[in-house]
């Protein structure tokens, strides 16, 4: 092909072709440096935009699940506060007991330990009443001796398990201890109460049994929550090394394609200009 031609310049071609490709790299790198992606769509690197979306959708549900341990760790606390209560309360019940079961407490002593062991006995039920948390309760909502209350499972982690929150009946504990007159009235009655297989130990002894498994389920709830953060955080860096652009790097590389572009835009015009050359020599 002639060097000297007007039909084919293959300076002009040559250096369009080079100031394309700078062009390319440049848009490239600006969408680099402007999204701080390396790969911010497919359209950058498929593969790892596919990894990089499964990542991302991981991380939401470890999210999630740390969002609903959140409001758990709300209900628990709160279940615990009353349990706690409700069991000092009934520490204080049992000592009236104890000297409700002495047949020497009569008359009128006698009516205002019954008193006091009644005005207890309301406000266990309040406590129970009370311990509710975001309109979920895992001890009962009271109406009279009869309550409410069910099993309730929290999801824990990305793959959608569970964790299963024991619940207690606060409405039948109440129900237990709930003393009628016929029973304070004889002191053998009310001994019986409180001896080791008696109906108000059994209900003491359950209430602080209930108060170890919700301390176990907030330990559970409280380190499963630390995992998932954990694992939240080594996914994002992960997710970084794939799909992050090294801005530092990128910073250079578009002062040195800036540079190209320069040149490149002042080769084409020289490209360009070459054929006017050939005009001199018809004249």
């Amino acid at each position: 092909m002639s060097l000297n031609s007007v039909n084919t310049n293959m300076g002009a071609m040559v250096a369009l072709q080079s100031l394309e490709s700078t062009q390319s790299q440049l848009t490239a790198t600006q969408k680099q440096i402007s999204t701080g992606y390396r790969v911010s769509d497919s359209t950058d690197d498929g593969a790892a935009y596919a990894i990089a979306q499964g990542i991302r959708s991981t991380v939401g549900a470890l999210t999630t699940a740390n969002q609903q341990l959140g409001s758990v760790q709300g209900l628990l606390s709160t279940t615990q506060s009353g349990l706690n209560h409700v069991s000092n309360l009934m520490s204080s019940m049992r000592d009236t007991l104890q000297q409700l079961s002495s047949p020497s407490v009569t008359g009128s002593e006698r009516t205002n330990y019954e008193t006091s062991y009644n005005s207890m006995l309301q406000q266990v039920k309040g406590d129970i009443q009370d311990a509710g948390y975001n309109g979920k309760t895992l001890i009962g909502n009271i109406t009279g001796s009869t309550g409410s209350f069910g099993r309730t499972a929290v999801v824990r982690n990305d793959s959608g398990a569970t964790y299963a929150l024991t619940t207690f009946s606060g409405s039948a504990m109440f129900g237990a201890i709930s003393v009628t007159p016929t029973t304070f009235g004889g002191a053998a009655s009310v001994a019986a109460l409180i001896t080791a297989g008696g109906a108000f130990m059994k209900q003491m002894n359950a209430v602080n049994n209930q108060l170890n498994v919700v301390g176990n389920s907030i330990n559970y709830i409280n380190n499963e929550t630390t995992y998932n953060s954990d694992k939240i955080d080594a996914l994002n860096s992960g997710l970084g090394s794939l799909i992050d652009a090294d801005l530092a790097k990128e910073s250079a590389q578009l002062t040195a394609l800036q540079i190209r572009q320069q040149l490149g835009t002042q080769s084409l015009s020289m490209a360009n200009q070459a054929p006017q050359t050939l005009l001199s020599l018809f004249k």
